[in-house]
């Protein structure tokens, strides 16, 4: 099933689109039409894409971090997985920092994160004075041993 979603694209760049046939993730790209934006070691800015979606309810959209720039830039994002909820209708903004001691140019156009929409489930809470036991129990960070 193919979900169609509505959308306005403020920029001049083609709507994104997945890489390859079994990609999870749509490639936004930055919309920098007066010129590129130069992110200093540490340094973090909101980068633009021009594109605003409407959501059907019950999905989200999450912005995350594209692997070729972590690897090769150490270029992340601060909030990641950033997420959208369905009655946001504002621009997507993608929050990036440098976590490498060089500074890297941001080019307009440039495939700077990913988008993965997702169903997700609305809960209610079901307050109980004790939790079903299981193998683990309380343990974490590190309790499994692997």
């Amino acid at each position: 099933m193919m979900l169609t979603i509505p959308v306005i694209n403020h920029s001049q760049h083609a709507l994104p689109q997945y890489q390859t046939a079994h990609a999870a993730g749509l490639d936004l790209r930055a919309n920098l039409p007066d010129g590129s934006i130069t992110l200093g070691p540490l340094e973090r800015q909101l980068i633009p894409t021009g594109l605003s979606l409407a959501l059907p309810e019950g999905y989200e959209a999450q912005v995350r971090p594209r692997s070729g720039l972590a690897y090769k830039h150490g270029i992340g994002i601060v909030n990641s997985p950033g997420t959208i909820d369905a009655d946001y209708r504002g621009e997507i903004k993608v929050l990036l920092v440098n976590l490498s001691n060089d500074p890297f140019v941001v080019q307009d156009g440039e495939r700077i994160a990913q988008l993965v929409v997702a169903r997700h489930e609305t809960i209610a809470w079901q307050p109980v004075e004790q939790l079903s036991e299981t193998e683990r129990g309380a343990g974490g960070y590190g309790s499994t041993g692997k």
